[in-house]
């Protein structure tokens, strides 16, 4: 859900341009901007969008669910049931896909609980409260395992994110459980 942007040399950056082919550099296209990736051949400017994902906190039996990944990065770490939302899909029904995908639970998205953004991580993090109305809760895709959690009971030195333990923090304080 969060793989880590480490600056402009990133090994898994484009390296030509997609207009015309040309090498990209980095450059500052105007002394108020970050540095770019601009095409030698064209100055076309490649931005580099930040990828979103959609996550919900569901209260489920006194508890909070979440899932351990079975894939990197953090695999085997706790998270809230989440992931990427696809082009054109709406951010809520994307956190309502990907809990179902990990928890085969059946949610409505309730409240906005926050959204997460961290210098230097290319993944924007939007999180929900989520009702539970279906399903049963076990481990499903990307995950090893699924589990209700009472607030004093969550792993946080095994979470997998930032923005997991920052959002479990901001609805424990908001709403208490």
């Amino acid at each position: 859900m969060e793989a880590k942007a480490e600056g402009m040399a990133h090994s898994s950056e484009p390296r030509f341009c997609p207009s015309c082919s040309g090498g990209l550099t980095p450059r500052r296209p105007k002394p108020a901007e970050p540095e770019r990736l601009v095409c030698v051949e064209c100055g076309s400017v490649l931005f580099l969008d930040p990828k979103v994902a959609a996550c919900t906190i569901c209260p489920l039996d006194g508890g909070i669910v979440l899932v351990r990944r079975s894939i990197e990065p953090a695999y085997g770490k706790w998270v809230i049931p989440g992931g990427h939302v696809d082009r054109g899909e709406e951010v809520a029904a994307a956190a309502v896909r990907e809990t179902r995908e990990e928890t085969c639970l059946e949610v409505i998205v309730q409240e906005l609980v926050n959204v997460y953004s961290y210098a230097g991580n290319a993944v924007v993090v939007v999180v929900y409260i989520a009702k539970v109305v279906g399903g049963r809760l076990q481990a499903g895709d990307e995950t090893l395992e699924a589990r209700v959690f009472a607030p004093s009971a969550i792993p946080w030195e095994d979470l997998a994110f930032v923005s997991t333990a920052d959002a479990l923090r901001d609805y424990l304080r908001r709403f208490g459980s």
